[in-house]
């Protein structure tokens, strides 16, 4: 007797959770003229919903360990790679070869390894012990930014993703992503990966949609501390920078082009999304002995 198959249903992912859109729309994801997948249109409510909960998890974040951070962000790799046959047959569906997509999932585990290796070490490189002349020390120390947008490539069904998430989260900031329209499917699939590797829920926000429906609430969200967007339309950039800046949340634009080369592994693109501190501290006065050290 022939059997049905069940059928992939892909939601998007907010909170630890994979809720339908509150919308009730979708769309489909076609590749060569044929139907892929049905994918949640992701609506202006549920944007708001991942900002909440990239808020909620930004503090308890921020406050694990670098090393625990770390941890986390290799772990996410060890899943990966344990699921490397199914995202590369999700790549190929969605037009790539095989050689291609073998490359794309490997480079995808060996850059989440990179920034996992990265997260104690950014700070010593980014922070300083400031010459000031007077009874103190000045410290200057990078503190994550908060809650990230970010306009995934639309290019890449899953390296490009994984390379703005990585930068974000390893310095202590959570995300809300909106994955590319045409190239989706592994973007879900990675937010199962991610629900399965110790990354507290909240922390990475993946939607799925249209890019131009959303752009607005994206850039003026005024609980949003920066914003990505990985493309070359000038009016888009243009807009986007314009709505940026009634809460002066730091916009970055990023290319949408060749992820597989190492100028996109680097300590500086987590920087991008650090602000610096300083510290004053005074140095103990011994009475009658003058400034102590």
């Amino acid at each position: 007797m022939s059997r049905i198959e069940v059928l992939k249903t892909y939601k998007i992912y907010i909170g630890g959770s994979f809720p339908r859109t509150e919308s009730g729309r979708y769309y489909q994801l076609k590749s060569n003229k044929k139907i892929v997948a049905n994918m949640c249109l992701s609506s202006v409510k549920d944007y708001r919903n991942a900002v909440v909960a990239a808020r909620n998890a930004q503090g308890s974040w921020s406050h694990k360990s670098a090393y625990n951070r770390s941890q986390i962000l290799y772990r996410i790799a060890e899943v990966l790679e344990s699921r490397k046959t199914q995202f590369i047959a999700e790549l190929e569906l969605q037009g790539f070869s095989n050689a291609k997509a073998s490359q794309e999932v490997d480079i995808s585990i060996d850059r989440l390894i990179y920034y996992a290796g990265w997260c104690d070490k950014f700070t010593q490189l980014f922070s300083s012990v400031n010459p000031v002349s007077g009874s103190f020390f000045n410290f200057s120390v990078p503190e994550p930014e908060g809650v990230v947008s970010v306009f995934a490539p639309q290019k890449s069904g899953l390296l490009g993703l994984i390379t703005q998430v990585a930068t974000i989260i390893a310095g202590g900031n959570t995300c809300v992503v909106l994955a590319s329209e045409q190239l989706a499917l592994c973007a879900i699939t990675f937010a199962e990966v991610l629900a399965t590797s110790d990354v507290p829920g909240g922390v990475v926000n993946i939607l799925t949609g249209n890019q131009t429906e959303l752009i607005t609430q994206f850039a003026a969200h005024k609980d949003v501390n920066a914003i990505v967007y990985c493309g070359d339309d000038a009016n888009t950039i243009k807009n986007i920078q314009d709505l940026a800046i009634e809460n002066l949340k730091r916009v970055f634009i990023r290319e949408d082009g060749d992820y597989f080369d190492e100028k996109h592994e680097s300590p500086y693109l987590i920087s991008n999304f650090q602000e610096i501190k300083t510290t004053w501290h005074p140095i103990e006065v011994i009475a009658g002995a003058g400034a102590g050290y």
